[in-house]
């Protein structure tokens, strides 16, 4: 196999999270080890319970690692301050949920536009990425509509455009297509997969379906919170 001409932009050692309930240690992750590289689509498959999630969130430094390490890009997550993993979550990080999350007050301009205002962008240039990014996900006309007037596939084409407002090195989609039809969620991998190889993003997606994993540069597996790597599909930057 070709060395890769990238370092990777995610490394993770043997994570681990243990939650402690009234019935004793639920162990959601366990020892998981992995490296995420620019450019790349990577599938996280297993079934429900068997810490997907776990695993993208301690990723995106919204829930703590009960030992192991984890970096982004030059932070090491499992051990920075809050400002530093602040800095992660604003800059480095965006996460795309199976329930949207999309705020039902705003429009789609507005939400797409959350990120750049945190940013503190200048209105007239936040103006100009909010309607390149609405076009880019096919939703130009609809940039004054609210949650509740968009289809399911709409309003998660916005939740993407949000999710790239902010121009991030790594994208963690959490079961993205898990409301959707089936034609609409090919369309919207097709998406994701042009955020991996056409934007140089480092793309982690966690599914249930099977057939996306046909998509991946990668496909990693996790049972009872254990990860394995189920296989290279196609070879993401190598040297010459």
């Amino acid at each position: 196999m070709s060395e890769r001409s990238v370092e990777p932009v995610v490394t993770a050692s043997d994570l681990s999270v243990t939650h402690v309930t009234p019935a004793g240690e639920v162990h959601a992750l366990v020892g998981a080890s992995l490296e995420l590289y620019p450019g790349e689509l990577v599938v996280l498959i297993g079934p429900s319970g068997a810490g997907k999630t776990t695993l993208l969130h301690v990723l995106g430094g919204i829930e703590t690692a009960s030992s192991g390490s984890a970096r982004v890009g030059e932070v090491v997550i499992t051990d920075a301050s809050e400002r530093d993993l602040d800095r992660v979550r604003r800059e480095d990080v965006a996460f795309i949920f199976q329930s949207f999350g999309l705020l039902d007050a705003l429009t789609a301009a507005e939400n797409v536009e959350i990120p750049l205002r945190i940013a503190r962008t200048e209105p007239g240039a936040r103006d100009e990425q909010v309607a390149a990014l609405l076009e880019r996900v096919g939703l130009a006309g609809h940039a004054g509509q609210r949650p509740s007037e968009l289809s399911g596939g709409q309003r998660q084409r916005v939740a993407i455009a949000r999710a790239l407002a902010a121009s991030p090195r790594v994208l963690l989609a959490d079961e993205p297509t898990g409301q959707l039809d089936s034609h609409t969620a090919d369309a919207m991998i097709d998406l994701i997969a042009s955020v991996a190889h056409d934007d140089g993003v480092a793309v982690l997606l966690s599914t249930h379906d099977p057939s996306i994993m046909a998509r991946a540069d990668r496909v990693l597996e996790i049972h009872d919170g254990v990860l394995t790597e189920r296989g290279v599909l196609a070879q993401p930057a190598a040297s010459g």
